[in-house]
């Protein structure tokens, strides 16, 4: 069995699949700073949190984009293959990450402790889930063609 050339169609997966990376490298950079500030109680890591988790909404913004122009085009697609679960995945990530970068607006210590951080494992989460969701998509339907 031979394997087809890439088309331009596994050519936009592959880079909605880099444009997500981003979300997904940033909020868990944001998870790793939020707990280095709460081992250290130096005030820059959670500046850095902040930054990352702007940067992450950023990309993510964009990732949310194409996967409603996605999501629409194929919306008479009988086979929707988890167009919709991803895109609810990454809604759900955007939104409690908007949630996080307002938590992460606050003073010290309650911009990290307890929410701050429970809202950076999720949002993580979310990021990774997105990311599996999209890669098993992507190589079970375009790679294989």
């Amino acid at each position: 069995m031979a394997i087809a050339p890439p088309s331009l169609r596994a050519g936009a997966h592959a880079l909605h699949a880099i444009l997500l990376g981003f979300p997904i490298a940033l909020f868990s950079g944001a998870l790793v700073s939020d707990i280095a500030y709460l081992r250290t109680a130096q005030i820059q890591w959670t500046n850095f949190s902040a930054w990352l988790i702007v940067f992450a909404l950023v990309f993510g913004g964009l990732a949310v984009a194409w996967a409603i122009v996605s999501l629409a085009m194929g919306f008479r697609d009988q086979r929707r293959d988890g167009r919709l679960a991803y895109f609810v995945v990454l809604a759900l990530m955007w939104v409690l990450g908007l949630i996080n970068a307002f938590k992460h607006s606050q003073d010290a210590w309650s911009s990290v402790g307890g929410t701050g951080v429970v809202l950076s494992i999720l949002c993580t989460l979310l990021a990774l889930a997105a990311g599996v969701i999209l890669h098993t998509g992507l190589t079970t339907r375009e790679i294989a063609r």
